[in-house]
């Protein structure tokens, strides 16, 4: 098997003990279970104006859970909708 100079790193870094398991796989493949069958059923669409800023942030967000930006407002719409999204009291 012939592996590209990406896969010959990757593999060597590997091999030289430089990867390590995350903590809280399973929840975390549970949380975002979760989070695709809240937002699975889209049948209606949805166009809004939100300043660049708030975008930039939200895909950030997005990027840092591994989630599509969409799907993190949809997630966050959902949660809100349904009670368990409560703002912060200080």
């Amino acid at each position: 098997m012939r592996l590209s100079k990406e896969e010959k790193s990757i593999l060597e870094s590997v091999e030289k003990g430089e990867w390590k398991s995350i903590q809280g796989v399973k929840e975390n493949i549970k949380k975002y279970k979760v989070y695709s069958k809240a937002t699975f059923r889209k049948d209606k669409r949805v166009n809004i104006r939100i300043s660049e800023k708030d975008l930039i942030g939200l895909q950030k967000k997005a990027i840092a859970d591994g989630l599509p930006y969409q799907t993190l407002i949809s997630s966050v719409l959902h949660k809100f909708l349904s009670g368990r999204l409560v703002e912060k009291k200080s």
